[in-house]
């Protein structure tokens, strides 16, 4: 039918009807909350990500009960430790900061909230790279997946529901699934950073977790944006490693590949709202160039009506505050 017998804004007339006839819905158990948790004492302000801190652990324990009152999804950690090493030792150590925040949080949250541990090595090594490094000063791959591995069954250890490898290795998901199961813990999941991209919305992260590269740059193992093809291969080759969901970083500058993603590979979908896009909302609302609610609430929906099915957003405890005065 066409106008006038169809009339499409019968159903826009009221705020009720909107919400009647929304096609794509928020709540906040779809997100997920990425927190970075440090090996000092108190709270640090993270200048390029206002409203965001690095957190001790007594922070990070009022910051899960928050997480698990406001119905978040869960809380995806990052670690800040005290020192660093050419191997990143302490990414994988019993003590280590990450270990003891999961520790800390299931404790006090018991199985409430979804614990994620982030696995890579960029904030514990003193070169900054997700990998040790080769006599030549080239991230070696193969060298780096035991390293990989050893962290995700100590992160499991501690009480990470789910392991998250971001280091963007090759046959990193099929080594930490391997690990997993020889450690008997064969239940702890891998939600793999299957598209990441050596993306510019990524500085004030760097900033956060410490873990600016001292030489070079992560092309050589994070994607060319430029890829979409590669970014689907990229997917499938976790798929079949073992990864039981798949998260695509950027979000986004990726809308259309969360969609191909999310349609083609048959898993879960998560896309991360990254620190750059945080920042980028935050400076625009602070400049008075934009409503900041809204263009936070309508940025989500549009990585939700891509096909993510959570989202990982560090907006995360504030957007569930607004989707509950809704």
């Amino acid at each position: 039918m066409s106008f006038p017998a169809s009339r499409p804004r019968r159903l826009r007339r009221t705020s009720a009807l909107r919400t009647l006839f929304r096609e794509t819905t928020l709540a906040p158990a779809d997100l997920i909350a990425p927190v970075f948790v440090h090996a000092g004492t108190g709270v640090e302000p993270i200048s390029g990500m206002p409203g965001v801190s690095r957190l001790d652990l007594d922070a990070l324990a009022a910051f899960g009960a928050e997480a698990a009152e406001a119905g978040l999804g869960g809380i995806l950690l990052f670690g800040v430790p005290a020192t660093k090493d050419p191997t990143g030792t302490s990414a994988s150590a019993d003590d280590g900061i990450v270990q003891q925040g999961l520790r800390r949080l299931r404790s006090e949250s018991g199985t409430d909230l979804v614990l994620i541990a982030d696995t890579c090595l960029c904030a514990y090594t003193d070169h900054g790279h997700c990998g040790v490094l080769n006599s030549a000063g080239d991230v070696d791959n193969d060298a780096t997946l035991p390293l990989l591995a050893q962290t995700a069954v100590s992160q499991a250890a501690a009480g990470a529901d789910i392991v998250a490898p971001s280091d963007m290795m090759d046959g990193r998901v099929g080594a930490i699934r391997s690990a997993l199961d020889a450690s008997g813990q064969s239940d702890i999941a891998v939600m793999s950073y299957a598209v990441k991209h050596a993306s510019a919305f990524y500085g004030p992260f760097r900033e956060a977790a410490g873990s600016s590269p001292q030489e070079g740059d992560r092309r050589g193992y994070q994607m060319d944006p430029a890829n979409s093809g590669e970014a689907l291969r990229e997917a499938w080759l976790d798929v079949e490693e073992g990864a039981d969901a798949l998260i695509v970083k950027p979000a986004i500058t990726n809308l259309d590949l969360i969609y191909q993603v999310s349609e083609e590979c048959g898993l879960p979908v998560s896309g991360y709202a990254v620190s750059g896009e945080y920042a980028m909302i935050e400076s625009a609302a602070a400049a008075g160039q934009l409503d900041r609610q809204g263009a936070v609430l309508e940025s989500l929906t549009a990585i939700r009506r891509a096909g993510a099915g959570t989202i990982i957003t560090y907006h995360a405890l504030e957007a569930a505050s607004w989707l509950r005065a809704r």
